[in-house]
């Protein structure tokens, strides 16, 4: 059922594939800091997912609909079609994000409308991401993933760079030519959006003008956190990782999550719970959701299908040497290894 708080309509809108097993954490935690509404789009589900956002579909607050690419760019194309989709011209807010980012709220009770009423009520406000390591997880777990992992890099830099992606919160009246997976684009010939970070600093003008191929998706992050950080388990288990290497890339062709992927996100050195704060909330409402008979058969098929599909992964020999491989890696980004090596400081 939808809660909308300070009556504002906050829709998420994501792709997903083989998901299944995290959808009911990400869909409980959204519902938690003030989303109203989700729009999925799935493609290609071997692990149930589809049938699990059906079955949610059907009791509310929540739409599933089957990728419409035509070729393999599955998120360009899924969000081109959102902008006709009623839940999405009906909202007051559209947040567009993956199944293994969460946004932690700093801000008063740590909901949306906080965030959005602490950058002074915006256009748009994009977050930067802070990566979160494995960590030596190496077993996947059925229960929330905000509970598991809590090391990331030094938040202000990420692989010796100091501009880090970020993904966008984007109000109905901002002047769209479309929506990127990372952050909206400016209509030609409209004025410039009142646009912050999420400290409610205005964003570089070079990134509201995409006039930077190199800062399209990203700004720096240093100051950038003061109300929201955008939490990005994108490696979670190695159990996981496994399957998520076997499945591709939901969102685009050609993206290989290999070892560099790996070694680029499992950098440990930062400690941040502060996520873990909604854990209590979290799982009451996880609770309530797994009461429903149906959907917490479909939820238990996803998760017999993802241990299942580890299994058979491990079963051969290009996986347990990846999984090797990935377990021994050096904990250090390569970008920052290599500059250690040339400065002679390598250890």
């Amino acid at each position: 059922m939808k809660q909308e708080r300070d009556g504002l309509r906050i829709t998420a809108v994501t792709c997903v594939k083989n998901e299944g097993p995290f959808l009911l954490e990400w869909i409980a935690f959204h519902r938690l800091i003030g989303v109203t509404d989700f729009l999925f789009y799935s493609n290609d589900c071997t692990d149930g997912t589809d049938a699990l956002l059906d079955a949610l579909a059907a009791r509310g607050g929540l739409v599933h609909l089957p990728n419409p690419a035509q070729g393999r760019n599955y998120q360009m194309e899924a969000l081109k079609d959102a902008r006709r989709q009623t839940v999405v011209t009906q909202a007051d807010w559209v947040w567009i994000a993956d199944v293994d980012e969460f946004l932690n709220i700093h801000a008063g009770d740590h909901s949306l409308p906080a965030l959005i009423a602490a950058c002074g009520d915006p256009q748009a406000i994009s977050i930067p991401f802070q990566f979160f390591a494995n960590d030596g997880v190496e077993t996947f777990e059925d229960r929330p993933v905000i509970a598991q992992f809590a090391r990331s890099h030094n938040p202000d830099i990420w692989c010796g760079e100091l501009a880090i992606e970020v993904k966008s919160l984007v109000r109905r009246d901002f002047p769209l030519q479309y929506y990127g997976a990372h952050r909206p684009f400016v209509k030609s010939g409209q004025p410039s959006p009142a646009w912050t970070d999420a400290s409610g600093r205005p964003v570089p003008e070079s990134f509201v003008s995409a006039a930077n191929p190199r800062r399209l998706r990203r700004f720096p992050a240093r100051g950038a956190r003061a109300f929201a950080t955008l939490n990005h388990y994108a490696l979670r288990s190695l159990d996981s990782y496994l399957v998520k290497t076997d499945r591709g890339d939901v969102n685009r062709e050609h993206r290989a999550f290999d070892d560099t992927y790996w070694r680029e996100r499992n950098d440990a050195a930062h400690v941040d719970t502060s996520i873990r704060r909604h854990l209590p909330a979290l799982e009451a409402a996880l609770a309530a959701l797994k009461a429903d008979p149906e959907v917490a058969a479909l939820h238990a098929a996803c998760v017999a299908a993802h241990i299942a599909r580890r299994d058979a992964l491990l079963a051969r020999d290009d996986m347990r040497a990846l999984q090797a491989r990935l377990r021994n890696a050096p904990r250090l980004p390569p970008q920052e290894a290599a500059l250690l090596a040339e400065l002679g400081l390598a250890p």
